[in-house]
């Protein structure tokens, strides 16, 4: 008796191990491609400064840049727009624009997921624009809701009334290397803000500073995306490199950049920002 009990349990345990096995080839089974068949997907942008986390205005553990200048961050705005997401074998699916425009607020951590929706699939690439592209800028006001409402995109500071366009990226901070007169800031603050935008001009070229980047996926994780779960590419989006990229730059030397030339040495600094550094499936 005792031995047919023993044998039962093995059993039994047999069979739920056979069971769990079962499952986890079933869900590893990467689903066949259908552009209608859509399951949850997110970006998340989690901003740092080097090795450190982002905190505002905190005087007491300031941030230093390559040329050792020392500084504090007040404000961090950015546009992110037309989502792709492309597979190993090539295949991409677009994100329909009008779900596609996200305003991430480094003071408000709800904003920092780009949530869309993409077919199920397994997916080795992320595609995405940092700011806003020309076509939609261009686009009749009823064209542009949400995040991109001029309206509202004047009462976050991201839209140039005077210059009808789009802020892409905004950074405030103050810095003791700037001087108070007009080649600083006048007002004695040793504020530095860098405002930049520029889609190409209406009807005469002028700066254009959209960017778009590409994230390999396969170092760190490809997306998985799948109805019954979410998939998240979780970003690093590290703003010292606005400091120390490509154009490496002095706090002192450029307190404030807005619709100017040297704008287009930062926005090249922007595509450095993003680093992959996991994918949640």
């Amino acid at each position: 008796m005792k031995t047919l009990k023993n044998i039962f349990c093995l059993s039994s345990i047999s069979l739920l191990l056979l069971s769990i096995s079962s499952c986890a080839k079933k869900s590893d089974v990467t689903p066949e491609y259908q552009e209608d068949n859509l399951a949850p997907f997110s970006v998340e942008f989690d901003n740092i400064v080097g090795e450190k986390t982002l905190s505002f205005n905190n005087a007491t553990s300031p941030y230093t840049n390559a040329v050792g200048e020392k500084f504090t961050v007040s404000l961090v705005q950015y546009f992110i727009s037309n989502i792709k997401v492309s597979k190993a074998d090539g295949t991409t699916y677009t994100v329909k624009q009008d779900s596609s425009y996200f305003l991430i607020k480094g003071a408000d951590r709800a904003t920092r997921f780009a949530k869309v929706k993409v077919p199920e699939g397994d997916y080795t690439k992320l595609t995405f624009t940092l700011g806003v592209d020309s076509l939609r800028s261009t686009m009749d006001i009823s064209k542009r809701t949400g995040v991109l409402d001029p309206a509202g995109g004047m009462e976050d500071g991201m839209y140039w009334g005077w210059n009808s366009g789009y802020i892409f990226f905004k950074m405030e901070g103050s810095s003791s290397v700037i001087s108070d007169d007009v080649n600083g800031d006048p007002t004695g603050k040793k504020q530095f803000k860098y405002h930049i935008g520029g889609f190409g001009g209406y009807s005469a070229p002028t700066i254009n500073n959209v960017k778009n980047i590409t994230v390999d996926l396969t170092t760190a994780g490809i997306a998985r995306v799948r109805k019954d779960r979410q998939s998240n590419v979780h970003l690093f989006v590290d703003l010292i490199k606005v400091f120390n990229g490509k154009n490496s730059f002095s706090i002192a030397a450029h307190p404030n950049v807005m619709f100017s030339d040297y704008s287009v040495n930062i926005a090249t600094n922007l595509t450095e920002l993003f680093k992959h550094d996991h994918t949640e499936n």
